[in-house]
């Protein structure tokens, strides 16, 4: 895969497709514009070799129709703000105005795209629109790792219009440290495994008894395992649906001698709200109409031991309900607290869990915090990456 420092980008007219799905209140304010900064080093490398900058993304899921609210606007304006430089804004590169904004951009200047998810050829992969796009430039440059596992036309077809096709610093990174942590890790390799949704995790799981060394898991994905424990977990959420599967990756577990830890108690509460009645409780003594929605201090003590001598830990998935911090945001606290504090090479993805270590303000103690949600998992699940074998 070509890097984007092997390329020559002196006065080249360059398209950057970039990942600037930023979370946005009511007003259309960015409330974290982390991942507009994280592609910083790419686009001040383009600057200083004095290209024309063409900066594309994708916001939210317009299905290929204008939505005001989900316009790239407030991005390009933070960008700006960021850069100390005007960004200029392209309402529609296939206008007639958009074509005029693009043949007459100079070197050194930015335009910013809007949200090429407005053009439902993007999500489609057409290969009519993805020429559309680099017929626009002399270099493309796929910087968007949080599309890395999807087949859309300017992270995918793209690649077999342009004339030259690398990947930014952030896409290279993220590869790097992915590959460093699943394919060469230092062992002992701990996998830790949180989150709502156990379905979404049941491939990564499965992946993950290839290379991990030991797996924990909590949040709503443990309720699954603990019933087919034997435990009845009362009012909590359970994945029906996957239990052949979490049926599977226990088996496999044992057979591999991959012991996966468990929590052994929670706080309970009846409904998910910040002030509920809650107590803490073994797994096995839930009442009646009450719901696990976060690890107790039994079940951090186990999972602290089952991390001592980590030589690489990754972590997907809060432990519990992270946004409503008092009174279920204590395991993902207790957690963030035992990584940032190892000396091992720690990865964090998810944007639940990489939220929650900003939130925290942990998040320059730990190794690497990835920007993919998707990607990272599809990642950890060993599945295909269209957007990354597109570049190679």
């Amino acid at each position: 895969m070509k890097q984007i420092k092997d390329i020559d980008c002196s006065g080249k007219r360059v398209f950057l497709r970039t990942d600037f799905n930023v979370p946005m209140d009511e007003k259309l304010n960015i409330t974290d514009d982390s991942r507009i900064k994280r592609v910083l080093p790419t686009i001040n490398h383009l600057l200083d070799k004095n290209a024309a900058i063409i900066i594309a993304s994708h916001l939210g899921r317009p299905k290929g129709c204008f939505n005001k609210k989900l316009s790239l606007k407030p991005a390009a304006k933070r960008l700006s703000d960021i850069l100390g430089k005007t960004v200029n804004f392209c309402d529609d590169f296939a206008s007639a105005e958009g074509k005029k904004l693009i043949d007459n951009i100079k070197s050194g200047e930015i335009l910013f795209l809007e949200n090429l998810r407005f053009h439902s050829s993007e999500e489609k992969n057409d290969p009519d629109f993805a020429k559309q796009l680099a017929d626009i430039c002399d270099i493309y440059v796929n910087d968007a790792f949080g599309l890395a596992h999807r087949s859309h036309a300017s992270v995918s077809a793209i690649t077999k219009f342009a004339k030259v096709s690398c990947a930014g610093f952030l896409l290279y990174q993220e590869c790097d440290y992915l590959k460093k942590a699943m394919q060469n890790p230092k062992r002992p390799l701990v996998a830790i495994i949180g989150g709502a949704k156990i379905s979404s995790k049941i491939t990564a799981l499965k992946n993950l008894l290839n290379y991990a060394d030991k797996i924990i898991i909590a949040g709503a994905v443990a309720n699954t395992f603990l019933k087919i424990k034997g435990i009845d977990m009362k009012a909590s959420k359970i994945d029906e649906e996957s239990i052949e599967d979490v049926k599977h990756i226990i088996k496999t577990a044992e057979q591999k001698n991959i012991p996966i830890y468990l929590p052994e108690d929670c706080v309970a509460a009846e409904k998910i709200a910040s002030r509920s009645l809650t107590f803490q409780c073994r797994v096995d003594e839930i009442p009646d109409g009450f719901m696990a929605l976060d690890i107790g201090l039994g079940s951090f003590k186990i999972f602290q031991k089952a991390l001592e001598g980590a030589k690489t830990i990754i972590w997907s998935g809060t432990f519990g309900v992270f946004e409503l911090f008092y009174p279920f945001g204590y395991g993902t606290k207790s957690m963030v607290d035992i990584i940032t504090q190892s000396s091992a090479f720690t990865l964090v993805g998810g944007g639940d869990t990489a939220a929650a270590i900003k939130e925290l303000n942990f998040k320059n103690e730990v190794s690497y915090i990835s920007t993919g949600g998707g990607a990272f998992l599809s990642f950890l699940s060993g599945r295909r990456m269209p957007a990354i074998d597109a570049l190679q």
